[in-house]
């Protein structure tokens, strides 16, 4: 039986990953923060057949004795102070855990001496004002703390690589998003401020920039990727992306047109949700990681919608209303995943 070691698997990304490998037959271990309050909700299905250990990534030698203690095959480093306008306010936080996080499991893994393979959670936020499209040749110029943090993650998992012959790969996943997302993504946030607005519980939804363009994919979708990125021979930094970029307020008027309402009198803009510097357009060229990963996007934006939606609005206590049906889901989609 394999065994992985996934940082930050309390997240979107982290649970679904859990729940994957754990299918895979893997051995799951996972590092949580101590907390006073329960933390640990999207996991809580899955919370028996885990192995969880206290830590943080800003504890090296905490780090240390885990992996020294677990031996993994495989680690999945997705911790992170990942939201790109809270970096703006806690950047010397999220350079710590972000850059120096990353450098401390790097280490640690070094310094164990284990052939383990390492998959790196890298961010399309990293190429920020770079024109798109964006690819595994595109130069970096990152527009936030985050971005900044995680192009010095990025490099130094290459120069570990470089340096010490160790399988580090970096995947540079564009926006990704789920009924699992954090709530003050914007993905989320437009949903479930939806769902809301139509259930009587909001009367409005604060937004900051409207015209901003990003790549989305689904979240479960892509913690299948970061998988098979640490099953090929060799170590290599891929773009994952769908190759489709909308607006935010594209997003807004696909879930007004499922909705059957057109609710923009509900949506207001409040320049605190601006950020200071803005990454306006990420759309990923991903040719490299659909060859090498004999992959191609499954669930489209539409579907998105739909699912964020369905998921949102049934928590609520509302029938989906969508294209004339009481219901509408994708037949595709697993959805025991997300219950």
């Amino acid at each position: 039986m394999k065994k992985a070691l996934v940082t930050g698997i309390s997240g979107q990304d982290g649970s679904y990953l859990a729940e994957f490998l754990l299918s895979k037959g893997y051995s799951v271990h996972g590092i949580v923060r101590r907390s006073s309050s329960f933390n640990t909700g999207r996991i809580d299905r899955i919370f028996d057949k885990l192995h969880l250990h206290f830590g943080d990534i800003s504890d090296a030698s905490n780090l240390t004795n885990i992996i020294r203690g677990i031996k993994p095959d495989e680690i999945y480093h997705l911790a992170a102070m990942s939201h790109v306008k809270v970096s703006f306010e806690e950047p010397i936080y999220t350079t710590d855990i972000g850059a120096l996080g990353t450098l401390r499991l790097l280490e640690a893994i070094r310094k164990s001496g284990l052939p383990i393979k390492m998959y790196n959670a890298a961010s399309s936020e990293m190429f920020g004002m770079t024109p798109p499209p964006q690819n595994e040749n595109t130069p970096f110029r990152p527009r936030s703390p985050y971005g900044v943090a995680k192009v010095a993650a990025f490099h130094n998992c290459r120069n570990y690589r470089d340096g010490y012959g160790m399988f580090v790969s970096n995947g540079i996943l564009f926006n990704h998003t789920s009924p699992r997302r954090g709530h003050t993504f914007v993905s989320k946030k437009i949903t479930k401020g939806i769902a809301n607005i139509l259930a009587g519980k909001q009367n409005e939804l604060l937004l900051g920039n409207l015209d901003a363009k990003r790549d989305w994919g689904f979240a479960p979708e892509y913690v299948e990727l970061m998988w098979r990125i640490l099953q090929l021979d060799k170590p290599v930094d891929l773009c994952i992306g769908s190759g489709e970029s909308v607006s935010i307020q594209s997003f807004l008027d696909k879930v007004f047109k499922y909705v059957g309402f057109n609710l923009e009198k509900h949506i207001k803009i409040d320049a605190k949700y601006y950020r200071p510097t803005e990454v306006e357009f990420l759309h990923c060229e991903n040719s490299k990681a659909k060859k090498l990963l004999n992959w191609e996007p499954r669930i489209s934006i539409d579907d998105i919608v739909k699912i964020m939606l369905d998921y949102d609005m049934e928590e609520v206590g509302l029938l989906v209303i969508g294209e004339g049906k009481d219901i509408v889901k994708n037949k595709n989609f697993d959805w025991s995943v997300i219950k």
